[in-house]
């Protein structure tokens, strides 16, 4: 093992080095080995010089060099000589121990205060691990990390990876036996840490030029704060403007309050010529009222003579009144007492006539009676009975005939109810079609509003409203919300799953996304002042990058997904759809077969749902299977590109609904007309039944009567009835005689009666011509009384109206005008206090003055300035010093990021040309090594007798030996140390070794 220092340990080694005068740290001085390769236990003590150790092959020399390497942290493929540590332990063992004791004196001791004079590395091996433990001069444990034992390896420059430093068998024979010239380059590069230094300096420059970019991107980050800058530049000199503004509308401020000064100054004025036209208008006035007085008294007096000449009249005129009301009623109760008279007599002689026909027929019944004996009893009943069975036939046709009526007005009754069914089961298809007509043109007008804004369809005028007050705070908002979401959303395959989707999602089409909580409650002002209730707000974070769904999560099916058929630019949106609506996992069908099989037999992993073109909806939820129908109401999706279709459909629909329910108004007419034929029918066999009944009670009647009547004859006495009747008649006779007698005495009443009621007429009828003629005189005054009165009116009318005008018009607008006078008067002293205070009245002088502009000019002038103001103002919500300490702030932090990155540049800059000298020193001392091992090469084999050459090519990454022997008769050069014999490339390696690889 060689180190840079002088000691060296080799396998085989012909050099001695120097002798040390004092102890130096990192000399080996002993080693302990159980159970490694082929040692069970073996320890080693090592001189401070050169160390030769010798044995047979298979002895464990080179597991000695090999424990060196692994205890200084060599890995098992390293050495050569396994592929893992277990491989070491010795069979029949189960671990292994490595103990190395390094010397730790003098000026190059590493941390002796801690591991003292000697520093124990121990390396344990076992079947499944490995440990490194360092220990003190005493033998306690000090640390177990690998990095120490790194930073020892390092402190003492010991390489076991260096071919130079362990040159095993194995690392020379790959050497001498490789005939490969890029191998022995690679050999050399390595042995001679020109592949280190040559690493280092690529990394250096690599991070070099990482440093360059990442000051490049430092810069390009500062560039928006530079655009930043020029921005706030703009502003100020905008804000400049706005002082300027403000300044004018100062100066309009001042010269709008003198204005109003001036201006009450003119109005004063005017006021004043008004008062003395006012006041020149009372003298007339008050003329007109004296005039119309005047009249009204003479009118009063013409009023009064009349009235009492009414008066007069009306007092004659109700003596009449009360004279011709005596004799009315005395005529009226006189007609009525005759009338009464003439009724009774009437009465008498129908009472009489009734008698005398009673008479007769008793007196016939008598006779009849005497007849009746002598005729044969036995024909009499014969005749009898056969007019007993004459009227039962009638009786029982009678009945028959009522019967079938009846049926037939109940059958009537039934098919009149039935046509009123009818009647109102079309009336009912007329409204529902009616009903149908106005929600399809309904619908056909939200289509076409929907067709002129698309943002209506998701929510109507109220999302309108929403996002135009979104709009107008949307400064208050941390990020701007998002929505409705299906304004963000487009399909691919134009209309064929728009219906589907609103099935799926509709749900989630008149959504709102927001970034936080904050956003959320503004976004509910925001809804609850456009009138949009129940909006449903979804938070997100918007910094989520778009969703990467992998393949194995998606259906495992050929039919397209919600998510494969939508289109949309907004990440956000589409993560939301996808966390909140698991689109990615619905599938979309043509009909409900196909979706059967997909959502019941196929059994595909990661399906949600399966949606038919026609909304139908199926899924599973564990072994029950669900199928939901569509909403025959729905129609058409939100998502839609053009209604023009749908609108076309509607409109032959509504055509559709409007032809029904004109068929159905004509055959409502139909069956109205229907059920008048009805109605009058069954009054005509209303009619008929009630005829019929009156026929059959009647016919029944009779039969009865008749029945009865042939009973009593056959058990009657003869000779009992006759008497009976004669004593009946006698009895009628008296009562005839006292009728007549009353009779006559009535008759003599009713002409008295009739008598005095016509000479009561003719007196009342003599009293009527005479009170006319006063009731006309009397009429003819109480008409002239009022045309005075009606005069008397107009002339007190025209007095209150002059009065009014000199009330209302004269003396109030004179008073107003004075009252007006004066509260311009205690305005103007307002107005000049008030424009005292903006401003002095000579400074106004100074600006110009008003100009001649009265103060609405002004103000609307102001008013145009104020809203510039306003505007401009808005734009910019900071004052002009803020965004001047801004812009200062922001210089200095640019000018400072600005500094510290070209300090950083220049520094790299200087690192960038110290890289550049030390890559030239490496080339140069890379040239000078390669000189340098071609001379010591040439010059060690020439002093043997041997000639050959070292060639390098470091362009080629190439390293070439050419050796020539004194005994080759040839004098060839041999490039390809395996044409040598043992024993020379035993003595080249010797040689190569000793030159410093």
């Amino acid at each position: 093992m060689k180190r840079g220092r002088g000691e060296s340990m080799g396998e085989s080694s012909s050099r001695v080095s120097p002798t040390l005068q004092h102890p130096t740290a990192g000399i080996i001085k002993r080693l302990r080995l159980e159970n490694f390769m082929c040692h069970t236990k073996h320890e080693t003590e090592f001189g401070s010089h050169v160390n030769f150790i010798t044995g047979q092959n298979g002895s464990g020399k080179s597991a000695i060099l090999t424990a060196l390497c692994v205890a200084f942290g060599c890995r098992a493929k390293g050495t050569q000589r396994a592929t893992t540590l277990k491989d070491f332990i010795k069979t029949g063992a189960s671990n292994a121990v490595i103990q190395v004791e390094i010397q730790n004196e003098g000026e190059d001791a590493f941390k002796p205060e801690i591991y003292g004079h000697v520093i124990n590395v121990e390396r344990r091996i076992s079947e499944s691990a490995s440990s490194t433990t360092l220990k003190d001069h005493q033998g306690r444990k000090v640390v177990s990390r690998k990095a120490e034992l790194q930073e020892i390896v390092e402190h003492f420059n010991i390489d076991v990876e260096n071919p130079c430093v362990i040159m095993t068998q194995d690392k020379s024979r790959e050497f001498l036996h490789s005939g490969n010239n890029k191998d022995k380059f690679k050999f050399f590069y390595k042995a001679t840490l020109l592949q280190q230094v040559n690493d280092l300096l690529e990394s250096i420059f690599k991070e070099i030029t990482v440093a360059y970019e990442v000051i490049k991107e430092l810069e390009a980050a500062i560039r928006p704060i530079e655009n930043e800058l020029n921005e706030l530049q703009v502003k100020i000199r905008n804000m400049e403007h706005v002082e300027q503004i403000s300044i004018q509308v100062q100066q309009l401020k001042k010269k709008l309050a003198w204005s109003w000064v001036y201006d009450v100054d003119k109005q004063l004025e005017e006021q004043n010529i008004k008062i003395e036209k006012l006041k020149n208008r009372i003298p007339t006035c008050q003329a007109k009222i004296d005039q119309q007085l005047h009249l009204v008294d003479k009118l009063k007096e013409r009023c009064s003579e009349k009235r009492d000449e009414i008066a007069r009249m009306l007092e004659k005129t109700s003596q009449v009144k009360q004279m011709k009301e005596n004799l009315n009623q005395s005529v009226s109760m006189a007609k009525k007492e005759a009338f009464q008279l003439e009724r009774d007599c009437k009465s008498k002689t129908s009472n009489i006539q009734k008698m005398v026909r009673q008479l007769k027929m008793l007196k016939q019944q008598v006779q009849d009676i005497h007849e009746q004996h002598v005729k044969n009893t036995q024909a009499e009943d014969s005749n009898v009975e056969e007019k007993l069975k004459v009227l039962k036939d009638e009786v029982h046709a009678a009945e028959l005939e009522l019967k079938r009526l009846k049926e037939e007005d109940a059958s009537l009754m039934e098919s009149i109810r039935r046509q009123n069914d009818e009647i109102q089961n079309i009336a009912d298809k007329i409204r529902d079609h009616e009903r149908n007509h106005h929600a399809i043109m309904g619908r056909i007008r939200d289509l076409q509003q929907h067709q002129s804004n698309k943002l209506t369809v998701f929510g109507g005028a109220k999302v309108i409203n929403l996002l135009q007050i979104i709009e107008r705070y949307h400064q208050r908002f941390k990020m701007p919300p998002i929505g409705p979401i299906g304004a963000h959303l487009k399909l691919l395959h134009g209309n064929k799953w728009a219906l589907a989707l609103e099935y799926a999602i509709g749900r989630l089409l008149n959504a709102f996304i927001v970034t936080d909580h904050a956003d959320c409650r503004l976004l509910k002002q925001c809804a609850k002042e456009a009138n949009y209730g129940h909006l449903q707000i979804i938070i997100y974070d918007f910094s989520i990058p778009r969703l990467k769904i992998p393949h194995h999560m998606l259906p495992e099916t050929e039919h397209p997904s919600i998510l494969s058929v939508l289109q949309c630019d907004n990440h956000t949106v589409i993560n939301v759809l996808v966390d909140l609506g698991s689109v990615e996992r619905q599938v979309l069908v043509k009909d409900y077969e196909v979706g059967k099989v997909v959502a019941f037999e196929q059994r595909i992993r990661n399906l949600k749902e399966v949606y038919a073109a026609n909304g139908c909806r199926m899924f599973s939820r564990g072994q029950v299977q669900n199928v939901l129908p569509p909403n025959k109401r729905q129609r058409t999706g939100r998502l839609c590109g053009s209604f023009e279709d749908e609108i076309e459909k509607l409109r032959a629909e509504a055509s559709d609904e409007q032809r029904i329910a004109s068929d159905c108004k004509k055959n409502k007419r139909v069956a109205e007309v229907k059920l008048e034929e009805l109605d009058k029918y069954m009054s005509s066999i209303k009619r008929q039944c009630v005829n019929a009944g009156k026929s059959f009670t009647s016919k029944k009647l009779a039969l009865e009567e008749e029945m009865h009547l042939h009973t009593a004859e056959n058990s009657a006495t003869p000779l009992s009835s006759v008497d009976e009747l004669v004593e009946e008649i006698s009895e009628i006779q008296k009562k005839i005689e006292e009728e007549q007698v009353l009779l006559e005495g009535l008759e003599q009443k009713g002409l008295e009666a009739a008598g005095k009621a016509d000479g009561l007429k003719v007196k009342f009828d003599k009293l009527c011509e005479s009170a006319n003629v006063e009731i006309a005189a009397l009429e003819k005054a109480e008409s002239e009384l009022v045309e005075i009165e009606k005069e008397m009116g107009s002339a007190r009318k025209a007095k209150d109206h002059y009065e009014g005008v000199m009330k209302n018009k004269v003396l109030s607008d004179i008073a107003e005008a004075e009252d007006h006078y004066q509260e311009l008067t205690k305005k103007r002293k307002e107005s000049v206090e008030k424009a005292s205070i903006i401003c002095p009245e000579n400074e106004l002088d100074s600006l110009g003055g008003c100009d001649g502009n009265t103060p609405e000019q002004i103000s609307a002038q102001l008013g145009r300035l104020n809203q510039t103001l306003m505007r401009e103002s808005q734009r910019y919500s900071e004052s002009i010093d803020d965004l001047r300490m801004l812009y200062k702030k922001k210089e200095r932090k640019i000018m400072k990021r600005q500094q510290v990155y070209k300090t950083l540049r220049q520094k790299l800059d200087a690192c960038q040309r110290a890289l550049e000298l030390r890559t030239r020193k490496f080339h140069r001392n890379a040239t000078y090594l390669k000189h340098q091992l071609s001379w010591k090469f040439n010059g060690h084999l020439r002093k043997k007798g041997i000639s050959g050459l070292i060639k390098v090519n470091y362009e080629q990454k190439t390293l070439m030996i050419e050796v020539q022997m004194p005994q080759d008769a040839s004098n060839e050069a041999v490039r390809d140390t395996r044409g040598l014999s043992d024993e020379r490339r035993k003595q080249l390696c010797i040689d190569v070794e000793t030159l410093g690889f």
